[in-house]
C-alpha cells in the first residue's frame, strides 16, 4: 500500500470518527466483488437482456413471464456471499459510527453480512410479491418450472425489484432522503452515481453539510463537485483498511467523541 492510499485511509478514519454519524451509499461495484455480474459493465445482463424489453414494468404487466426468463438467470444473486467490504460496513455500524445503508443493489448482502439498518432503494432480488394479495415469498422458495410463478391465491409474482417505469418506493425514498440530510458524513461505495434519483444523495448529504468520501475504482461525476476526496480502489480492500485504522486510534487514545 502506497504512502497516499496510507494516507487516505487514515484520513477516512479520523473523519470517520471526528464526524460520528456516517451513512453509506452502495452500489453495484460492490456486489461485484462478491461476484455478482453488474448490469451496465461489459459482461453484465444488459448485454444479454434488453432491459427496456426484460426489465420495464410495461412489459411485466403485458407478458410477465418474460422478465421471470431473465431472473431465472440471476443464480449468481443466490450463489453471492458478503465480502469483506460488506463485514467492513456493519462492522461501523457496531461501532457505533455508521448509522445506516442506502443500498442500490438488490442482493440482500448487507444484511447476511450483520448491517441492520439497510434501506433498500431498489427493492430485493431475493424474495418476490404476489400483486394481488402482496404475500411475499422467498425466492428459493419460488419454482420457476412455470412461468409466471404464481400465488397461492393464483395472483402473478413480482421479484421485489424496482422495474424500469416503476417509481423508488416511497418509504425507501423518504429514508433515504433523511439518512441524507441528518448524516455528518456519507460514503460512496462502488457506485457510478449517474442513476437519479439515488445520485442526488450524496450532494443532499453535502448541502446538508456533510462531508462525502468516496471509495471507487475510479473518478464518478461526485468526485469534482460534490466528494470532499476520493480514495481509488475496492471496497472489499479499502473498508477493512479503514476499519482496522479506527481501532488502532482508539487504541492509542485518539478516541474522538462521537455525536449522537
Amino acid at each position: 500500500m502506497n504512502r497516499t492510499m496510507e494516507s487516505l485511509i487514515r484520513r477516512a478514519a479520523e473523519d470517520i470518527m471526528e464526524r460520528g454519524t456516517a451513512a453509506a451509499l452502495t452500489g453495484s461495484g460492490m456486489s461485484a466483488e462478491s461476484g455478482i455480474p453488474t448490469f451496465r459493465d461489459k459482461g453484465g445482463f444488459w448485454e444479454k437482456y434488453d432491459p427496456n424489453l426484460y426489465a420495464h414494468i410495461g412489459t411485466f404487466f403485458t407478458d410477465p413471464g418474460k422478465p421471470w426468463q431473465m431472473v431465472k438467470e440471476f443464480d449468481s444473486i443466490a450463489r453471492a456471499q458478503p465480502n469483506p467490504g460488506h463485514h467492513a460496513l456493519a462492522e461501523l455500524e457496531r461501532m457505533g459510527y455508521l448509522k445506516g445503508v442506502i443500498t442500490q443493489n438488490v442482493d440482500n448482502l448487507h444484511q447476511q453480512a450483520g448491517s441492520s439498518n439497510v434501506i433498500e432503494f431498489h427493492g430485493n432480488m431475493r424474495r418476490a410479491v404476489c400483486l394481488n394479495c402482496r404475500r411475499y415469498y422467498p425466492m428459493e422458495e419460488i419454482s420457476l418450472e412455470v412461468l409466471p410463478p404464481r400465488c397461492e391465491c393464483r395472483g402473478v409474482l413480482k421479484p421485489d425489484a424496482v422495474f424500469f417505469g416503476e417509481p423508488i418506493p416511497a418509504i425507501a425514498l423518504r429514508q433515504a432522503q433523511e439518512a441524507s440530510q441528518q448524516c455528518r458524513l456519507m460514503l460512496v461505495i462502488g457506485t457510478s452515481a449517474v442513476i437519479y434519483p439515488a445520485a442526488s444523495l450524496p450532494r443532499i448529504a453535502k448541502e446538508s453539510g456533510a462531508m462525502v468520501v468516496e471509495i471507487n475504482p475510479e473518478t464518478t461525476p461526485l468526485t469534482d463537485h460534490t466528494s470532499d476526496y476520493i480514495i481509488i480502489g475496492k471496497a472489499g480492500e479499502i473498508l477493512p483498511k479503514i476499519v482496522s485504522e479506527i481501532r488502532t486510534l482508539s487504541r492509542a487514545g485518539k478516541e474522538i467523541p462521537r455525536s449522537r
